[in-house]
């Protein structure tokens, strides 16, 4: 069995570089982890008419499409399965896997991989190749490497002479240059995306994963109860503040469609309380309440988070359906999806990485998961690998559960064995009873507080717990009607995803 993994960092930084040993070394090494690098920024996500002319949109999923080429070629000489393959990656990185899954309108089968896990797919704005954002970041990119207005623009409008510009110029001039850029974006932005190419990626995202037009075979989807809050300025506190917000996120946006949104996303006048987690399933809904603000502040969380993390993750599990209405139209009756989301608070973005791999790898988060909680994870994520099937065996559970001396530990994992957590039978207009999902969180410890800084400087202060007492709470929910609806939030989402563009 084979596990390819591919970093986050919004297609702009990142590194593989990250430590797996922990992950395999639980699943008793059944597996080989290959851990593969990309361009990234303008080296990887440069476009605009003239970069297709005389080059590549798109050049960063091409560098991880040739990793999965090197795995089908080489891997078995490491001791590898070329046809037993797992795609995985999370942010960005799940953002990756979910384009690799619709790549070549998800014509590939099982050539480069049969299996791919996503936590929290980073799906930005998708332009057409040509579209106004990435042109613009592609003259922007000129212009900080010295190369704008060089020439005149031939005769089918490319200035030839600007792109061989770029081409000779030194590779530290185009390094500035795209952190240039890219600084100079809007809040919580990359300059540099990929975009729809007519040839790698030849629809968007969330019109291709509806119609169920995706390479493998199965996957495991997840996503975080407080995606948000890095990606969106933390000083919204009026109805005003989030209509300028959204309308500079959305700039195609219709009147009628700003209308739709204020009404999906509506919200009862703000009264000042406390910040904390959501239930999800009864109570104060992510819509205007969690550990990171309240109101329209939340609102505005919420409603970012969905539309790039959590409803992407609901898009992938569907598009790998088994349920037969959809399954047998759309991929042939051979899919299967699992979906799950990490919910420990505080739970933002990346801190589910704190369970797969790295514990207190992130700022927040330090000492709240219980060594039965992430060895159950980690053992969801490899016997997914492993087996093609994220569920636990009872028995393994018990082993979890128990100490040596017969005791047990208070965790609760049951919702996580096999026959209790149901495959996810959801596609677009269907009820709640196909929209199943594994809720991963703890409870019991102590309340601590946490100051956390966002990026424009706003200081928050979130609660976690941790301590004696802490346990594992897994329990199987109803995804449709989580969080006051956020199953019809994801059809609102699909519905326009033209004017967004995703």
């Amino acid at each position: 069995m084979n596990c390819s993994c591919s970093d986050g960092g919004g297609y702009g930084t990142g590194q593989g570089n990250g430590d797996l040993s922990e992950l395999i070394t639980t699943n008793s090494h059944d597996f080989i982890v290959v851990v593969i690098q990309y361009r990234l920024g303008a080296f990887g996500f440069l476009s605009s008419a003239e970069l297709a002319q005389y080059g590549v949109p798109n050049a960063g999923l091409y560098d991880q499409q040739f990793s999965l080429e090197w795995v089908q070629k080489y891997i078995s000489s490491f001791g590898g399965d070329p046809t037993r393959v797992t795609i995985s990656g999370e942010s960005a990185g799940g953002g990756a896997v979910m384009l690799q899954a619709i790549a070549n309108g998800g014509t590939l089968g099982t050539s480069l991989f049969s299996n791919a896990i996503v936590a929290s797919p980073y799906l930005p704005t998708q332009w057409e190749y040509n579209g106004i954002a990435p042109s613009q970041s592609y003259y922007s990119f000129a212009q900080a490497a010295g190369c704008l207005g060089l020439g005149l623009p031939n005769g089918v409008g490319v200035n030839e002479s600007m792109f061989s510009c770029l081409q000779q110029a030194d590779t530290r001039v185009l390094q500035n240059a795209s952190a240039y850029v890219s600084a100079g974006g809007k809040y919580g932005q990359w300059a540099f995306l990929p975009v729809t190419d007519g040839k790698f990626l030849q629809k968007r995202p969330s019109e291709q994963l509806l119609a169920g037009q995706v390479n493998g075979l199965r996957i495991l989807s997840g996503n975080n109860a407080d995606e948000g809050p890095g990606f969106v300025p933390q000083h919204i506190t009026t109805a005003s503040d989030f209509n300028a917000f959204t309308k500079n996120l959305f700039p195609l946006f219709s009147n009628s469609t700003f209308s739709c949104l204020q009404s999906t996303y509506a919200i009862p006048p703000t009264i000042p309380g406390p910040l904390f987690s959501t239930l999800g399933s009864s109570g104060p809904t992510a819509l205007n309440q969690s550990e990171f603000g309240i109101g329209q502040q939340q609102r505005a969380n919420n409603m970012y988070a969905e539309t790039t993390f959590v409803c992407p993750s609901y898009w992938l599990a569907s598009a790998y359906s088994n349920q037969p209405s959809y399954n047998s139209r759309r991929n042939g009756g051979t899919k299967q999806s699992w979906k799950y989301q990490y919910s420990v608070p505080p739970s933002e973005h990346g801190a589910d990485l704190d369970a797969y791999y790295a514990i207190n790898r992130e700022p927040l988060g330090l000492g709240t998961l219980s060594p039965a909680f992430r060895t159950a994870v980690q053992q969801i994520w490899g016997r997914f690998v492993i087996y093609n099937d994220p569920t636990l065996p009872a028995s393994l559970v018990t082993n979890l559960t128990t100490f040596a001396n017969g005791t047990t530990s208070g965790d609760n994992l049951t919702a996580a064995i096999t026959g209790n957590w149901p495959v996810w039978e959801g596609g677009n207009t269907d009820g709640g009873g196909a929209y199943r999902m594994l809720n991963l969180n703890m409870t019991g410890g102590h309340a601590t507080q946490i100051t956390w800084t966002a990026g424009d400087g706003t200081m928050v202060n979130v609660t976690q717990y941790a301590g004696p007492g802490l346990r594992a709470q897994l329990d199987v929910v109803d995804a449709w009607t989580w969080e006051g609806g956020r199953g019809e939030r994801c059809e609102f989402w699909a519905s326009i995803g033209a004017e967004v563009p995703e």
